[in-house]
């Protein structure tokens, strides 16, 4: 990828989160099984975070499982979760001891994913020390959920009264900032109970691109229409203002 230079303006896109969708389609399309849209989704993986990573674009959250995700059928739902340990045995690991400005980690309820999987995610969590680059995935994550166990987790250290400080402090993704893109591949026009409090004002780039294809050229796509909006986070802009 040749030298891409990011625009300097009053608002720097520093944290990007993408749901990625389309997996299932893509594997339609070409007569396959879903379970190898989820493996060819998997594999892009890492070459998307290079190039965030390039970009000069510090924190990218992945939406990989979801709470209502647990209603597809159990052959889908036992891939995603063999498929998870193979990546993050595999390919995270790998990343994390030959980039030492790499860190992940994962955010969601972790309580009810198969053992073996919570000890490669805690394997690769302590792996991670430098902060320079870190990827949040969300596995079995809802937005809602999230919300609440914020909330109970504050009334459990003795506050009576909550504030929007004190909600995002208790956010699983804390301390990293807010998302300021989010990406969703796939075509569709929903939030699907993602960082549904981090995400107040991010950018959304809605993609017709499905998951496995997701290129170098969409990134950029994403990031050159992310620069040419005006954010006013509910006030004037500059030009409004003259």
């Amino acid at each position: 990828m040749s030298e891409k230079k990011l625009p300097i303006t009053d608002s720097r896109l520093d944290s990007v989160a993408i749901i990625m969708d389309g997996n299932g389609r893509w594997a339609k399309a070409r007569g396959l099984a879903r379970s190898a849209g989820h493996i060819a989704g998997a594999k892009i993986v890492q070459g998307v975070l290079e190039t965030f990573k390039r970009l000069d674009i510090h924190h990218v959250t992945l939406y990989a499982f979801s709470t209502e995700n647990w209603k597809r059928p159990k052959d889908e739902v036992d891939t995603l979760m063999g498929l998870l340990y193979d990546y993050v045995d595999r390919v995270v690991i790998k990343m994390l001891r030959e980039d030492d400005s790499f860190s992940v980690k994962f955010i969601g309820d972790r309580s009810v994913l198969p053992d073996k999987l919570r000890a490669k995610l805690d394997e690769a969590e302590e792996m991670s020390k430098n902060k320079l680059f870190t990827c949040y995935v969300a596995l079995n994550y809802g937005g809602r959920d999230e919300i609440v166990a914020a909330a109970n987790s504050a009334i459990r250290d003795g506050y009576t009264e909550l504030n929007k400080d004190i909600m995002s402090r208790y956010m699983y993704t804390y301390p990293a900032p807010d998302p300021d893109m989010v990406i969703r591949t796939g075509g569709d026009f929903r939030i699907s109970n993602f960082l549904l409090w981090q995400s107040a004002y991010a950018e959304y780039m809605i993609l017709d691109t499905l998951w496995p294809d997701f290129s170098e050229s969409d990134i950029v796509r994403c990031v050159e229409e992310f620069y040419s909006r005006d954010r006013r986070f509910g006030g004037l802009s500059a030009n409004d203002k003259k």
